[in-house]
Protein backbone atom coordinates (compact mmCIF):
# COMPACT_ATOMS: atom_id res chain seq x y z
CA UNK A 1 0.00 0.00 0.00
CA UNK A 2 1.22 3.47 -0.88
CA UNK A 3 0.27 6.05 1.73
CA UNK A 4 -0.13 9.78 1.14
CA UNK A 5 -1.04 12.35 3.75
CA UNK A 6 -3.40 15.28 4.20
CA UNK A 7 -2.95 17.93 6.88
CA UNK A 8 -6.18 19.57 7.93
CA UNK A 9 -7.83 21.54 10.67
CA UNK A 10 -10.19 19.97 13.22
CA UNK A 11 -13.26 21.79 11.85
CA UNK A 12 -12.47 20.53 8.33
CA UNK A 13 -12.23 16.97 9.67
CA UNK A 14 -15.57 17.32 11.49
CA UNK A 15 -17.24 18.47 8.24
CA UNK A 16 -15.66 15.58 6.32
CA UNK A 17 -16.94 13.04 8.84
CA UNK A 18 -20.43 14.48 8.62
CA UNK A 19 -20.54 14.14 4.82
CA UNK A 20 -18.26 11.08 4.40
CA UNK A 21 -16.10 13.12 1.99
CA UNK A 22 -13.46 15.78 2.43
CA UNK A 23 -14.20 18.59 -0.02
CA UNK A 24 -10.92 20.36 0.64
CA UNK A 25 -9.45 23.35 2.40
CA UNK A 26 -9.88 26.85 1.01
CA UNK A 27 -6.52 26.39 -0.75
CA UNK A 28 -7.64 23.04 -2.21
CA UNK A 29 -10.89 24.53 -3.46
CA UNK A 30 -9.05 27.48 -5.02
CA UNK A 31 -6.56 25.19 -6.80
CA UNK A 32 -9.11 22.58 -7.93
CA UNK A 33 -7.57 19.57 -6.17
CA UNK A 34 -6.81 18.25 -2.69
CA UNK A 35 -3.16 18.89 -1.81
CA UNK A 36 -1.49 15.79 -0.39
CA UNK A 37 2.06 15.02 0.74
CA UNK A 38 4.37 12.05 1.03
CA UNK A 39 5.80 11.17 4.44
CA UNK A 40 9.05 12.99 3.63
CA UNK A 41 7.15 16.09 2.45
CA UNK A 42 5.02 16.38 5.62
CA UNK A 43 7.45 18.45 7.74
CA UNK A 44 7.94 21.01 4.96
CA UNK A 45 4.19 21.23 4.29
CA UNK A 46 3.51 21.76 8.00
CA UNK A 47 6.12 24.52 8.25
CA UNK A 48 5.22 26.28 5.02
CA UNK A 49 1.43 26.23 5.17
CA UNK A 50 0.47 25.59 8.80
CA UNK A 51 3.25 27.22 10.83
CA UNK A 52 2.07 28.15 14.31
CA UNK A 53 -1.38 26.58 13.96
CA UNK A 54 -2.72 24.23 16.61
CA UNK A 55 -5.46 21.61 16.47
CA UNK A 56 -4.17 20.07 13.24
CA UNK A 57 -4.65 16.48 12.15
CA UNK A 58 -2.83 14.31 9.65
CA UNK A 59 -4.85 11.84 7.62
CA UNK A 60 -3.05 8.78 6.28
CA UNK A 61 -4.67 7.92 2.95
CA UNK A 62 -4.37 4.70 0.95
CA UNK A 63 -3.30 6.08 -2.44
CA UNK A 64 -4.39 2.92 -4.24
CA UNK A 65 -8.02 3.56 -3.24
CA UNK A 66 -7.94 6.95 -4.95
CA UNK A 67 -7.57 5.54 -8.45
CA UNK A 68 -6.86 7.67 -11.50
CA UNK A 69 -7.98 10.89 -9.81
CA UNK A 70 -4.68 10.87 -7.87
CA UNK A 71 -2.00 12.53 -9.94
CA UNK A 72 1.64 13.21 -9.19
CA UNK A 73 2.46 16.72 -10.35
CA UNK A 74 5.43 19.03 -10.06
CA UNK A 75 5.25 21.76 -7.47
CA UNK A 76 6.90 25.16 -7.75
CA UNK A 77 10.16 23.75 -6.41
CA UNK A 78 10.27 20.98 -9.04
CA UNK A 79 9.32 18.26 -6.53
CA UNK A 80 6.52 15.83 -7.40
CA UNK A 81 3.48 16.11 -5.11
CA UNK A 82 0.33 13.96 -4.95
CA UNK A 83 -2.82 15.86 -5.94
CA UNK A 84 -6.30 14.37 -5.74
CA UNK A 85 -8.93 15.67 -8.14
CA UNK A 86 -12.25 15.31 -6.36
CA UNK A 87 -13.55 15.06 -2.83
CA UNK A 88 -11.43 12.73 -0.73
CA UNK A 89 -13.47 9.63 0.20
CA UNK A 90 -13.38 8.73 3.88
CA UNK A 91 -13.04 5.02 3.11
CA UNK A 92 -9.54 5.77 1.78
CA UNK A 93 -8.45 7.21 5.15
CA UNK A 94 -6.54 4.58 7.13
CA UNK A 95 -5.44 6.62 10.15
CA UNK A 96 -6.00 10.02 11.77
CA UNK A 97 -3.25 11.44 13.96
CA UNK A 98 -3.20 14.73 15.87
CA UNK A 99 -0.17 16.89 15.11
CA UNK A 100 1.82 17.43 18.27
CA UNK A 101 3.05 20.95 18.89
CA UNK A 102 6.62 19.62 19.15
CA UNK A 103 6.52 17.74 15.80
Amino acid sequence: MTTVYKILRADEWAAAQATERYQGSPDDLRDGFVHLSTATQLPGTLDRFFGGETGLLVLAVDAERLGDDLRWELGGDGESFPHFYGPLPMDAVTEVTPVRSDS
